[in-house]
């Protein structure tokens, strides 16, 4: 992440607010998703999502198809599905270019799992059914205190002996400190792996993405929306959808951390992180200013 020039500041986002309705808040998380996977050939290399696998498999190398990726902030689905899909694709066409007599590691397919402290196992249910490589956890599952018989089964101690590796897409800047450092703690307690993924950044070219979000909701609205009125509804003659995206897109960027401060946070949280390693990096998905940062720690004997 570049240099923030303001301090993080923990302030509230309307799309978290109990008072903020329902059906308005699936609105909203569907037009994140779109923020995720959606590719303009001009302006993006790809969509934000096929980047993230494209990250993984880079950062992981061949100890990427070692892991099983567990969402614990899922919500709607968000990207998780196409991430599933997009790193499973390059995985798959490494293995369609490898000749029969490369001696170089081919690299099997990878599961993913969606799990949240309040499941939408009905939206995960439909992504589910789209991909035999995706599941999902239909009970709370809470990311500081992972249920033990959760990681059992999807741990090492399963039987394709694969590591665990979290993802947290969009969602890590939601903890305060206290939260931050329990699930960092727990993760490094019960998993091999993590990563965090945030489309925002506190930054002069983070705001300005935000705001350009806002109208890009309403440039491509009716080619999405065509067939609901009532969502149209809420996004023209009455814009809460794209004010709502704005004003928290800007929240959360106040609110998202530097990989300096995410290691603070690890090195406070209580766990030995002594046999961890950290990379972190920014790449442009949106030209000229929309920057996705990440954070990614795995224990060292994981790496290759």
């Amino acid at each position: 992440m570049a240099t923030p020039w303001i301090p993080r500041m923990h302030l509230w986002e309307i799309d978290d607010q109990p008072w903020f309705p329902s059906f308005l808040r699936s609105y909203v998380q569907i037009g994140l998703t779109h923020a995720w996977t959606t590719h303009l050939p001009l302006l993006q290399p790809s969509s934000p999502a096929t980047l993230v696998a494209a990250i993984l498999r880079r950062v992981l190398g061949a100890s990427v198809s070692q892991h099983t990726y567990i969402d614990f902030c899922a919500g709607a689905g968000g990207p998780t599905p196409f991430i599933e899909r997009a790193l499973n694709e390059q995985l798959s066409n490494s293995i369609s270019s490898t000749t029969a007599t490369s001696t170089a590691p081919r690299s099997a397919a990878v599961d993913f799992v969606l799990t949240d402290l309040h499941p939408n196992v009905e939206s995960w249910e439909e992504a589910s059914r789209q991909s035999e490589h995706l599941s999902y956890v239909a009970r709370p599952v809470d990311a500081s205190a992972a249920p033990v018989e959760l990681m059992r089964q999807y741990g090492k101690e399963n039987k394709d002996g694969k590591g665990i590796f979290r993802l947290f897409n969009l969602a890590f800047h939601h903890f305060d400190d206290n939260l931050a450092r329990a699930i960092l703690k727990n993760t490094l307690e019960t998993s091999e792996g993590f990563g965090i993924f945030e489309l925002q950044e506190r930054t002069l070219s983070g705001f300005t993405t935000c705001i350009l979000f806002g109208f890009f909701i309403l440039l491509i609205a009716p080619f999405l929306y065509w067939w609901s009125p009532l969502r149209l509804l809420f996004i023209y003659p009455l814009p809460v959808v794209p004010f709502v995206l704005t004003f928290d897109g800007i929240i959360s960027s106040l609110r998202t951390r530097t990989p300096d401060e995410v290691e603070a946070l690890l090195r406070t949280c209580g766990a030995d992180c002594d046999g961890w390693e950290i990379k972190s990096g920014r790449e442009r998905f949106l030209w000229p200013c929309g920057y996705l940062n990440w954070v990614i720690c795995t224990k060292k004997a994981a790496l290759p």
